[in-house]
């Protein structure tokens, strides 16, 4: 369950892609968190994205997510992430995280510098093991090329592709910078797919995620989100697999 709140934010896509008229709104949305495990089909947990426009071509966002209580028992989830970033590239300025999982703690802090295509975060960890008496700070410096974001701006940034010029199959590849490390995502589209959601069916974009170390293995399982066709390019459904069970995340409307 570590990253099944991340599951929603790790949208990425790069910048070659063509782009809609998609644009950043004040908005508040929220998610239900469910674990699906057989005839099993319970909350575990919620997340809410809040979005405001800063006036100066940029904007802010912060997610708060938790498990509920009968969660907490088997993995216990309080999470807050932080970002600014700019309004017309979707890249992000800073990003924040402070997270509270199964009894550890984590402070993450990323600032980035760009010079053309080539961008440079600096990156900052406070965490702190359970079983730990005192914190431990890591400084971490991260370098990539092309489109660099993480989990936070990914969300806004893949909302901006036009999918509906994209062929089946089609995939690309982006960098997310996390607290000390960077992975490579690739994101496939497999065209329309009708999901449904509130008893009635809703035609989507169906895509899939697959994350990779710097030696080219898999760093964790592929998820799988469904895009609403509308103008507001919000995923409706999100989907990670668990060693028992999975995670399923719904937009709540």
């Amino acid at each position: 369950m570590k990253r099944a709140f991340s599951l929603l934010f790790v949208l990425i896509a790069l910048a070659a892609l063509r782009v809609s008229a998609y644009d950043i709104h004040e908005e508040s949305i929220k998610y239900r968190v469910m674990y699906k495990w057989g005839l099993i089909n319970k909350q575990a947990g919620s997340v809410t994205i809040d979005t405001r426009s800063s006036g100066d071509g940029f904007f802010t966002s912060e997610l708060t997510g938790r498990s509920a209580s009968w969660a907490d028992h088997l993995y216990s989830v309080r999470d807050t992430l932080r970002g600014r970033i700019d309004a017309r590239t979707y890249e992000p300025v800073f990003y924040e995280k402070i997270a509270r999982e199964d009894g550890d703690y984590k402070h993450d802090h990323i600032t980035y510098q760009r010079h053309g295509k080539e961008v440079t975060g600096q990156c900052h960890r406070i965490q702190r093991r359970k079983k730990d008496t005192k914190d431990t700070e890591i400084h971490t410096t991260l370098h990539a090329s092309g489109m660099t974001v993480d989990i936070l701006s990914a969300f806004y940034y893949m909302r901006h592709l036009d999918y509906a010029k994209m062929q089946p199959g089609e995939s690309v590849r982006a960098t997310i910078f996390s607290g000390k490390k960077k992975e490579t995502l690739r994101i496939t589209y497999h065209g329309l797919q009708s999901i449904e959601l509130g008893r009635k069916a809703v035609e989507t974009y169906y895509i899939t995620f697959t994350f990779t170390g710097d030696e080219g293995k898999k760093s964790s399982d592929d998820m799988f989100a469904w895009i609403s066709t509308d103008s507001r390019r919000v995923p409706l459904k999100m989907k990670g697999n668990l060693p028992i069970g999975s995670i399923q995340c719904f937009l709540e409307d």
